[in-house]
């Protein structure tokens, strides 16, 4: 039985969404985007993440897509290494490394992310955790220019509290984001997912509400009402679930295949 798109675009998050708590794809995503993609679907990836850490699932899908990287800051071609949008901190980064850095709490780490490498400019036990998960490696020393985007990682949720007044009492030229309940990223004032797919799109000449997209947390909410489909997994951040278009399947249940095989993908008439 053939099948016919209503959607020609994808654009998924990684963590949470298309990667399970394991960090690895579920084979019903990538079994299903192995259809989407047949039909002619285009899928694209936007994470938080850099281009080193996303790069394995990307290549794992065979996508040859640019990758929508660090919430919206930056979008770069893999194969030729060019950079479609390079956001950074700017004038805020300064600010923010003499001014708040110096007063986070002990359990509280910061890595400043600057072309493709990851600096530790504020030690904490938490950073190793965090290292491990998302395969980076960490720089002992400090960024020579303005970083991309600074990453506050805590042990626990509560510890963050009062570190985003630490942040915004210094400066309001950033943007700070919840990318998981112990992540808080310092970003650039027009860094957002939405954005992103916005220039994306327009460079590759597609319409928004040819796109279909779908996320997990408050860091993909500009992505979700930037699309012409917003679609959250079941186990959402609240305010996500609030705005979405509709709520698929866990991440677990293999959230992208449950949107693609229920609502993208569908048998021609």
């Amino acid at each position: 039985m053939s099948t016919r798109l209503t959607y020609s675009w994808l654009v998924t998050d990684l963590d949470g969404t298309l990667v399970d708590r394991d960090l690895e794809i579920p084979v019903r995503n990538v079994e299903a985007i192995e259809r989407y993609r047949a039909a002619g679907g285009t899928v694209v990836i936007a994470t938080g993440r850099n281009e080193h850490s996303a790069a394995r699932y990307h290549a794992q899908l065979g996508l040859d897509t640019p990758l929508i990287l660090y919430n919206g800051a930056r979008i770069t071609n893999l194969a030729t290494g060019n950079r479609l949008l390079d956001l950074t901190l700017g004038d805020a980064w300064p600010v923010i490394r003499d001014r708040s850095l110096p007063l986070l709490p002990a359990t509280v780490g910061a890595v400043a992310f600057q072309d493709l490498d990851a600096y530790v400019v504020k030690p904490a036990p938490a950073l190793t955790e965090y290292a491990g998960r998302d395969q980076i490696e960490l720089k002992t020393s400090s960024p020579a220019g303005s970083p991309t985007k600074l990453m506050l990682i805590a042990d626990s949720p509560g510890d963050l509290v009062e570190v985003a007044d630490l942040i915004t009492a210094v400066t309001g030229d950033v943007r700070l984001v919840r990318s998981e309940k112990t992540y808080l990223e310092v970003l650039p004032a027009n860094a957002d997912k939405g954005s992103a797919l916005r220039t994306l799109a327009g460079l590759e000449g597609v319409h928004l509400d040819q796109v279909a997209s779908i996320g997990d947390n408050p860091n993909d909410l500009e992505l979700i009402q930037t699309a012409g489909l917003g679609a959250a997994v079941a186990d959402a951040h609240p305010d996500l679930l609030r705005i979405a278009d509709l709520v698929v399947a866990n991440c677990t249940d293999a959230a992208v295949a449950d949107l693609i095989n229920h609502h993208l993908l569908l048998p021609h008439r």
